[in-house]
């Protein structure tokens, strides 16, 4: 079926962002077809299936929760009480997974009951078919005073089993520098285990076992910047910090380059290094808004809501482009049109650009108001200074002036009329008295 027809067949009238989003959409569905019948009809684990379809793990499982959550929910055998599937959560943060609660809830029971006191930790899971770390592991996290109440117990009754509890010495040491890390930077498990040099999944464990208090702050950390504005550097809801992906840094990083130090446009920018214009403009947007903001000359203030089109000034691309006409008009003043054509570029927009950011520049090569308040053109006045001033102090005819100037007669008499009425007036009345 075309995505980009309806129901029956007829084209649906959509923008080509539209298109493109449910084209999109389309090929995901289709790339994971097979991969929800066998989530649907077998038994198969998600790891099994995504390798049975060729598909990531975790591409799948994430296409899962969002399009077909209610399969998920089955699958993890939760109910949704009239619930929308889209407000249960499956496991969520620090709780227990309803499976595994419904798995060792017998043997926790058991645990914190005297009938069972006299069983050690692996004895009391083996009676129940459980593996003993998984349980141990199991109440470490979610049962920790049942723990202490079972060892203080025993204790008292003369039954320990010698058994060392808790974190060991030589953990602490190992783990120590990476709990400080954790605790007091935004660095990911990840990677304060890759700085540390230990194990990302026994750090994460030690964690979880000895210090919650220090997981529980960092949920509540990233709980409170969900809805806030983020910077780079900050801490997300995922525990991840809010920058782009070293993938991501590399593939635009001579595209940046170009931008910050060049006056190309994005078009060039991206034509030249092979990366996609919408992908590099909103890379440029998200993580790099400040020099979008420079670009567009704007100097005041700017926020999410800022609507940058309308607030730019001068642009960086458009400065560059102007600038060789702009010095060689003031080198060698002439006329604006002239300019234009000798730096192919079009005369209008040249001289608008001209009255609004070279202002004085736009000013010699404008109009200016004579003594009698007359609008006259600066090169007309300079073309024509000479002839006035001649005719002004002589008795020599306009004619004979136009002549020996090298100008033409008319377009000195239609200059005289406009600007200089009062001249010809004086000059006609004198001659009449002559």
């Amino acid at each position: 079926m075309n995505p980009l027809l309806g129901f029956e067949g007829e084209a649906v009238s959509l923008t080509n962002r539209q298109k493109v989003v449910l084209l999109r959409r389309h090929a995901l569905h289709c790339k994971y077809e097979k991969a929800v019948e066998l989530y649907a009809d077998t038994d198969m684990s998600l790891s099994a299936i995504a390798e049975e379809c060729n598909v990531p793990v975790g591409g799948l499982g994430n296409y899962l929760r969002r399009y077909w959550r209610e399969l998920v929910l089955r699958r993890n055998h939760i109910s949704a009480d009239g619930k929308q599937p889209e407000v249960i959560k499956i496991k969520a943060v620090g709780q227990q997974n309803v499976n595994a609660h419904a798995k060792y809830k017998d043997a926790v029971a058991a645990c914190d009951s005297l009938d069972y006191i006299d069983l050690n930790l692996s004895q009391v899971a083996r009676k129940f078919g459980l593996d003993g770390t998984s349980l141990a592991n199991f109440m470490r996290i979610h049962y920790e005073d049942t723990l202490v109440w079972r060892e203080k117990v025993r204790r008292q009754l003369g039954i320990n089993d010698n058994v060392w509890r808790g974190a060991r010495p030589e953990c602490v040491e190992l783990y120590a520098e990476a709990v400080s890390l954790y605790k007091d930077t935004n660095y990911t498990v990840p990677e304060i285990a890759d700085l540390c040099q230990v194990s990302e999944g026994g750090f994460m464990q030690h964690l979880r076992f000895y210090h919650k208090n220090i997981l529980k702050q960092k949920r509540m950390q990233r709980k409170a910047t969900m809805n806030a504005r983020k910077k780079t550097g900050d801490l997300t809801g995922n525990g991840r910090i809010y920058r782009p992906w070293p993938q991501t840094e590399q593939r635009y990083a001579e595209a940046l380059q170009l931008y910050k130090n060049t006056s190309l446009t994005l078009k060039e920018i991206v034509k030249r290094t092979g990366v996609p214009a919408e992908g590099f403009r909103a890379y440029l947007h998200k993580w790099h808004k400040e020099l979008v903001v420079e670009r567009a000359g704007i100097t005041e203030p700017t926020d999410e809501h800022t609507n940058l089109c309308r607030e730019r000034r001068r642009m960086k691309t458009t400065t560059a482009k102007y600038q060789e006409a702009i010095e060689s008009l003031k080198e060698n003043p002439r006329p604006v049109a002239h300019v234009a054509a000798e730096f192919h570029l079009n005369p209008e927009t040249f001289r608008n650009y001209l009255r609004k950011y070279e202002s004085e520049l736009a000013l010699q090569q404008g109009m200016k108001r004579t003594d009698n308040g007359k609008k006259v053109l600066l090169r007309s006045e300079e073309k024509y200074a000479e002839a006035i001033r001649l005719y002004k102090t002589s008795t020599e005819t306009l004619k004979s002036i136009a002549q020996r100037l090298g100008l033409n007669e008319k377009s000195v008499g239609g200059y005289l009329r406009r600007n200089y009425p009062e001249l010809i007036r004086k000059r006609t009345g004198h001659l009449e008295k002559v």
